[in-house]
């Protein structure tokens, strides 16, 4: 999430379009601290629409739907409009090449984000490494294994080899 709010999705955003973003939520995060109230963050749509990205879709079938909704989850607004702030400025993997134990990545094929699967991948230092594509799997078809694409016999294997 954090490359995502930082860069935008395939790092499709240019210096310009994130120093603008930072100025427009600094600019709500003052807003806030003056009236001291917190800008609600911007809403999930309820229903799935062409308009929208296919992973939008995903998502909103998912945590719209009892597989994931919960009443305090993201997407019901628990974050606040400047929460994007704090993502933008942690570069999660600025020491994935410390990771020194073996890793197991697992992405679907169909992911929007195994783009970013792969390139962690990449920057892990361990030598005892694997990144597990998922035929025809979704991002959010791990969540909770309602395509049945969950690869536990890998996982119960990895663990077996190299938790000791």
């Amino acid at each position: 999430m954090s490359r995502v709010f930082s860069k935008g999705y395939f790092d499709a955003n240019t210096p310009e379009m994130r120093l603008e973003m930072k100025r427009s939520l600094n600019a709500i995060r003052w807003k806030d601290a003056e009236t001291g109230t917190p800008t609600p963050g911007y809403p999930m749509p309820d229903e799935p629409s062409d308009k929208v990205p296919e992973f939008l879709n995903d998502y909103i079938e998912f945590y719209k739907t009892p597989r994931g909704f919960h009443e305090r989850s993201v997407s019901n607004h628990v974050w606040t409009a400047t929460t994007l702030l704090s993502f933008m400025n942690f570069p999660l993997l600025a020491y994935a090449n410390e990771i020194e134990v073996p890793t197991l990545m697992i992405a679907g094929e169909k992911a929007h984000s195994r783009y970013m699967s792969e390139d962690a991948y990449k920057l892990i230092g361990t030598e005892k490494k694997e990144l597990l594509i998922v035929p025809n799997a979704r991002h959010t078809d791990f969540y909770d294994n309602q395509a049945g694409v969950i690869p536990f016999d890998k996982l119960e294997a990895f663990f077996i080899e190299n938790l000791q």
